[in-house]
């Protein structure tokens, strides 16, 4: 139930378009999100000798520019929404598959849940605070609480940075951060009691956790002959088994009425198990493969559809709405970056600590979602979504640029390691 809970209502819609919206509309969307996914990372490109910009904010604004908020060149539709969905979904597939629990199993993680759960607090107190309604203050508390680790990971990995004690340290806060609001999203908007929505709740992490356990304990010899053997091949068996898992879990995440990004997530943890023991060759190709498929094709639609839906006519149309973005930027980096501070290494620099609380501020796809929930529910009002969204949007922008350069100012006071003597 990502982006409001609104996936399975866009599958049926899409097998509608042709009547929902003439087929040259559909058409020209089409191309148009095309051509802004190939200008995005020539942008990043080009801007890349002076600046480091991630290619994310470009996709979004080239979005909000060529969406009905500017040019109007592009229109959302049931179709490009269905591809955004499954957009969100692989980018947190992506980040299930890319943690390493061995990592950040002990003082990491816990230090880092501790940190979220003091965040989701203070979060929902500052919610009803701006907007004295329970389930507002919800929406603001789950939306300034999370991080968003399936833009940080790529930006610790080309950084090189993903390895190092802070690297590590973000990781485990990008999954606290994570994986945490969509725990708490699923309680709170489920539909059903806070004690039945717990109970489903944990019944779908047993299910998938025996399914990891077993997983973990088989040698999959014969699966990973097949993947083996098919990997150049046009059968690809590896990848459909991705597809395979990744719908189950998200069709079970909905059946049970949780957000579907749980379903996701657990997707990516439970390959990353089941795939463990196969040659590192292999392992090696796939994860090219699941980049491709998902930076090359679907989480680019997702933060391209996610400029073309933003309201930007209603964050301008008052400025006390405007003025929530900076608000909320600033609410971001106290709210979430300062407990952020509880999951730092013991031996850390005060340019380190800097670097992972601006890392654990960045947020942005949890924000769309539980936005698009407030929204269509009627919880929050779209001055409220798109504030959060521009400052999740200027996080991602501003937030990973800053601790960048934090971690690169740690690198050159570092001393020499002392030259081996002869």
């Amino acid at each position: 139930m990502g982006r409001g809970g609104s996936f399975g209502v866009l599958f049926l819609e899409a097998a509608e378009v042709p009547e929902a919206l003439p087929m040259q509309g559909l058409s020209t969307s089409l191309v148009l999100i095309a051509v802004m996914a190939v200008a995005a990372p020539l942008a990043t490109r080009f801007l890349d000798r002076w600046v480091k910009v991630p290619i994310v904010v470009f996709e979004i604004v080239l979005g909000i520019l060529f969406g009905p908020s500017l040019l109007g060149w592009v229109q959302s539709t049931a179709f490009t929404d269905l591809l955004a969905d499954f957009g969100l979904a692989m980018l947190f597939f992506v980040a299930g598959n890319e943690i390493d629990f061995m990592a950040i199993r002990g003082r990491p993680i816990f230090r880092a849940s501790a940190g979220w759960v003091i965040s989701l607090v203070v979060g929902i107190g500052v919610g009803f605070a701006l907007v004295p309604s329970p389930e507002a203050a919800v929406i603001i508390g789950v939306a300034l609480c999370s991080t968003a680790l399936g833009a940080l990971l790529p930006i610790l990995r080309d950084a090189g940075a993903s390895r190092s004690p802070i690297g590590i340290a973000a990781t485990a806060l990008g999954a606290a951060g994570e994986f945490g609001p969509l725990i708490a999203i699923s309680l709170f908007f489920s539909g059903k009691q806070l004690g039945v929505a717990s109970g489903v709740l944990l019944g779908f992490v047993l299910l998938t956790g025996v399914a990891i356990f077993y997983a973990s304990r088989a040698s999959h010899t014969r699966f990973h002959a097949q993947i083996t053997a098919t990997l150049h091949t046009s059968s690809q068996f590896a990848m459909r088994s991705i597809l395979l898992i990744l719908t189950a879990l998200v069709v079970l995440s909905m059946v049970l009425g949780l957000d579907m990004l749980l379903g996701a997530f657990a997707a990516g943890v439970l390959w990353k198990v089941i795939i463990s023991r196969a040659p590192e060759v292999d392992r090696k190709v796939i994860e090219t493969k699941i980049d491709a498929v998902a930076f090359g094709f679907l989480v680019p639609i997702f933060f391209i559809d996610t400029g073309i839906d933003f309201d930007l006519g209603a964050l301008t149309s008052s400025p006390v709405t405007l003025a929530m973005v900076p608000l909320f930027l600033a609410l971001l980096l106290i709210i979430r970056g300062l407990p952020s501070l509880l999951a730092a290494p013991t031996v850390s620099s005060r340019a380190d600590k800097s670097a992972l609380m601006l890392f654990g501020a960045t947020a942005l796809p949890i924000i769309v979602a539980v936005t698009t929930i407030g929204r269509e529910h009627g919880f929050i009002t779209n001055g409220i979504s798109s504030a959060l969204v521009g400052a999740g949007m200027l996080s991602v922008l501003v937030f990973p640029l800053l601790a960048l350069r934090q971690l690169r100012r740690t690198e050159v006071a570092r001393p020499p390691l002392p030259t081996p003597k002869d």
